[in-house]
């Protein structure tokens, strides 16, 4: 198990990062530290999708004459490179909505903001 477990060490890297994301998610009741952790789990599936693509021994799919396969596969860090892409501007659209909440009502804590309503 622990062999397995060492061998597949970047998924298991992953899940950690993706469960201690979704911890402080569910954990947290300030709205930038909810925020935090889904940046987290998506960083964790980001390299989730990378470690996929990865292929022992393999080289990169360059038309040439040194090419040999196996060649790692590029589709999933282009993938990503979108993904990124998409991430940043949520998080800038998130945290410009957090700062308005914070103007409108004073706080940024859920449980606080609850009982505004």
């Amino acid at each position: 198990m622990i062999d397995a477990l060492w061998q597949n060490l970047d998924y298991a890297a992953s899940v950690v990062l993706f469960c201690i994301g979704l911890y402080t998610v569910i954990t947290r009741e300030n709205l930038i530290k909810k925020f935090m952790g889904l940046n987290i789990m998506e960083t964790a599936v980001f390299a989730f999708i990378v470690a996929l693509g990865v292929v022992e021994g393999g080289d990169a799919p360059i038309a040439g004459s040194g090419a040999t396969p196996p060649f790692i596969n590029p589709l999933p860090q282009a993938l990503i490179l979108t993904g990124i892409v998409v991430a940043v501007s949520t998080t800038a659209l998130a945290l410009s909505l957090i700062i308005r909440i914070w103007r409108q009502c004073g706080t940024i804590e859920a449980d606080e903001l609850r009982e505004v309503e």
